[in-house]
């Protein structure tokens, strides 16, 4: 339904240093390394390598590589940033319809009516809405 317009190069573990590199900043080949779990410092160097080598991320004077501003908005399009954290925008739809759902079932408890076809939508909403917004999390986080 949703997908995340990602270059055929930027995927898996580079899309995992790359992540790093937006939610930690400026990192030391190191840092990155250990931040993501990869086994040797060579790998996480093929993986910096390859997003320098496509524009997504630079090396700074001092060493550290870092996101460009530009590819954070072209790799993560479909996602915001609220502090260190990258969430789905769908994200935000799909805790608005749990929250209206939850009000809407404790109404029909009390009354009687079209409120019951408007909660069973609802609940559809809501479960279609996590399965999305679930599914693009995974897809970020290389799961």
């Amino acid at each position: 339904m949703f997908e995340m317009p990602v270059s055929d190069e930027i995927r898996g573990n580079t899309l995992r240093v790359f992540v790093y590199l937006v939610k930690n900043g400026p990192s030391e080949l190191r840092e990155v390394q250990r931040g993501i779990g990869l086994s040797t410092p060579s790998l996480a160097s093929y993986h910096l390598g390859k997003l320098v080598a496509s524009g997504y991320a630079r090396q700074d004077e001092i060493g550290k590589y870092l996101a460009t501003g530009e590819s954070s908005t072209k790799i993560l399009e479909g996602y915001s940033k609220i502090g260190s954290t990258i969430v789905p925008q769908l994200f935000f739809f799909t805790v608005l319809f749990t929250i209206l759902t939850a009000f809407f079932s404790f109404e029909t408890l009390y009354s009687l009516g079209y409120s019951d076809y408007l909660v069973a939508v609802s609940a559809g909403m809501v479960a279609a809405l996590w399965y999305e917004t679930l599914r693009l999390w995974r897809k970020l986080v290389g799961e």
